[in-house]
């Protein structure tokens, strides 16, 4: 499998190259060249397989033999060893729960995946690689412990000041090591924009850039594991599926759309925001006009500049119409969030956390026109990290799990900067 630029279709590379740098010289995300369609048997047989088989089955069409197959069974075997339980909150109505995992956040999928591709692709290397990541919340937290002691990479994430929970922030400024944490004074598209600036930054070239964030394959490709186990464990009930996606860059929901066209009997995705609405408003007037991103409760989706959409675009040919037969997006404010938050707990006991409220709301919106299907949202972080919203809505105490305890005493430790100049200057220099 080749990857193309989605600036450029004539410029591709392997599954390694595009891991390993990150994004196309020309700034460009990378796409796979051709879309793998899977056996109807395999969907047929699909609750006889084990979530490792089928996630094999789903990803070594796009690595091919570049990586081993024992090597690849053995990073998904790594990836892929916690529970992703699917709870019926109400009648028909599914909470997919990704926070299982170290850091209690879906993206310890897709760190743990692309660290282990990279510990793999990377091994005898003399030159260290640099992995430079921006975080809105769970990301820099995944990644740090993902990448935590592999050697030959260091790993440098952005997030933005003050908008982050305290759990989130302890997670990716405690580790040390070969984690290193930059506080911007700024938001989120702030510190992705950074980023992306620093891998077309000639002068930044010797420290072999790459990114953790869902622009890279290697991150990207396994989320699309969650909607293949969707599918085992309710394909039963025959009815038609659907999945609501909190969203923030749009990964996610993106590596869910990848999976619907490769065959997986997904009848339709819901693309539920926050009050950073950009992809809402481009559905409804298909003008892409991004806002100043807003800060929230949900703050894993402060992004009102998704990097992930144009892929989204591209799975379904630019054409928006193809895309509106799969696609809805709502959006949400904080306070629709809290007392949604409220209800479900109330009715059901089920704790929700902001994001996955958000996918709830969705889910919701979309079924009043749907009612005979099967609703799935995903929750995609453990309510304890967001303490500082929930608490104070609800008025009740969230134990903190047990494996989160070591790093609460643990001292902060972070590099602040202002402006672009300080990050090159703290890479040139670390």
């Amino acid at each position: 499998m080749k990857y193309y630029s989605l600036n450029n279709p004539n410029l591709k590379v392997s599954f390694k190259e595009a891991a390993i740098t990150g994004i196309a010289p020309d700034k460009g995300l990378y796409f796979p060249e051709s879309l793998p369609q899977l056996n109807r048997s395999f969907f047929e047989n699909i609750e006889k397989y084990t979530k490792e088989e089928i996630a094999y089955q789903a990803i070594h069409p796009f690595i091919g033999d570049e990586i081993p197959e024992s090597v690849l069974r053995n990073i998904i075997s790594e990836t892929l060893n916690f529970d992703f339980p699917i709870v019926e909150v109400q009648e028909s109505i599914f909470a997919l729960e990704l926070y299982h995992g170290p850091t209690m956040a879906f993206k310890d999928v897709g760190a743990r995946f692309m660290s282990r591709c990279l510990r793999y692709f990377t091994q005898g290397r003399k030159d260290k690689i640099t992995i430079l990541v921006a975080t809105s919340g769970d990301t820099g937290g995944a990644v740090a412990n993902g990448f935590y002691g592999v050697e030959g990479v260091e790993v440098v994430i952005l997030y933005p000041s003050g908008k982050v929970s305290t759990i989130q922030e302890k997670q990716l400024t405690t580790l040390g090591k070969n984690i290193s944490a930059i506080e911007v004074k700024g938001t989120f598209d702030d510190c992705q924009d950074m980023v992306k600036r620093a891998f077309l930054d000639p002068e930044l070239q010797t420290k072999n850039l790459t990114s953790a964030n869902s622009i890279n394959i290697a991150r990207w490709l396994p989320q699309m594991f969650y909607y293949f186990l969707i599918y085992q464990k309710l394909k039963s009930k025959n009815k038609p599926i659907l999945v609501s996606v909190p969203s923030g860059n749009f990964g996610n929901i993106c590596a869910g759309m990848l999976a619907m066209q490769m065959g997986l009997p997904i009848n339709h995705f819901i693309a539920s925001t926050n009050v950073n609405d950009t992809i809402p408003r481009f559905m409804s007037t298909q003008k892409y006009e991004p806002h100043p991103t807003i800060e929230t409760i949900s703050n894993a989706m402060d992004v009102s500049n998704p990097s992930n959409f144009i892929r989204i675009l591209e799975l379904f040919q630019q054409k928006t119409n193809l895309l509106e037969e799969k696609l809805s997006s709502y959006s949400f404010s904080d306070e629709e969030t809290v007392q949604l938050i409220q209800k479900l707990y109330a009715e059901t006991q089920y704790l929700a956390d902001p994001h996955g409220a958000v996918g709830y709301l969705g889910l919701a919106a979309y079924r009043e026109q749907y009612p005979d299907t099967l609703g799935v949202f995903l929750e995609t972080a453990h309510p304890v990290k967001f303490p500082e919203s929930i608490e104070k809505y609800l008025g009740i105490h969230i134990p903190i799990p047990q494996s989160l305890q070591p790093i609460l005493d643990k001292p902060k430790h972070s590099y602040e900067i202002e402006s672009y100049k300080n990050l090159k200057d703290f890479l040139l220099y670390k």
